[in-house]
């Protein structure tokens, strides 16, 4: 159940393919985050690009790069947009990450009449690795989408704070047991100050 790139970022757009498409209309709670905190987990900025290698193969490496912000979101070249607004970073289909940042905490992503997708904080804080180099502060985020009666494909996400998304796991759960089927591992990235966010529309010239 291996797919093309198209999760957060390019990247982002990797998770979001697989665990389906539509838009966020509705979510469990309205509590507002901060969103400067929000934004530290993925910076946002025109130039800022991250490359990853894909299954532990070093020989095609992808880089997701932020070309340009448009309509209030950052635009990459995978054909990624993400915005920071005020409950969280999200791309037009589906919050990735919302606050407040706390282990624990879900919310939900309404695809269809027929598919939610269940997202929830795994773990807030915690110091994690990829090959390019160890970060202190981190966040995972795991998220759920019944593929059908037996299947659910499940997403894990990880953030570092002012670096971005560092690894993507994407798995099948069958019966309790996952199955892996790909994973994204950040090797490289170059980015600007932490806490940029796309102008809003209303406020663009």
């Amino acid at each position: 159940m291996r797919q093309s790139l198209s999760t957060v970022g390019g990247i982002a757009l990797l998770a979001t393919t697989l665990v389906g498409s539509g838009c966020a209309k509705r979510v469990e709670s309205d509590t507002r985050p901060a969103p400067e905190s929000i934004a530290e987990y993925y910076p946002l900025a025109v130039g800022n690009q991250w490359t990853y290698r894909l299954d532990k193969r070093d020989d095609k490496p992808v880089t997701v790069e932020i070309v340009k912000e448009q309509d209030g979101y950052f635009l990459d070249n995978q054909g990624g947009q993400l915005t920071v607004d005020a409950y969280g970073l999200r791309d037009p289909k589906r919050y990735l990450l919302r606050g407040p940042l706390e282990a624990g905490r879900g919310w939900n992503n309404v695809v269809s009449v027929s598919s939610t997708e269940r997202y929830q904080l795994v773990q807030v804080g915690f110091a994690c690795q990829a090959p390019a180099g160890s970060f202190p502060n981190c966040v995972s985020v795991e998220g759920r989408n019944r593929v059908d009666a037996k299947t659910t494909l499940v997403n894990t996400m990880t953030f570092a704070a002012g670096v971005g998304l560092v690894r993507v796991d994407v798995a099948t759960e069958q019966d309790g047991k996952r199955v892996p089927q790909t994973e994204l591992e950040l090797v490289s990235f170059k980015v600007g100050p932490a806490g940029a966010a796309a102008t809003p529309p209303a406020a663009a010239n």
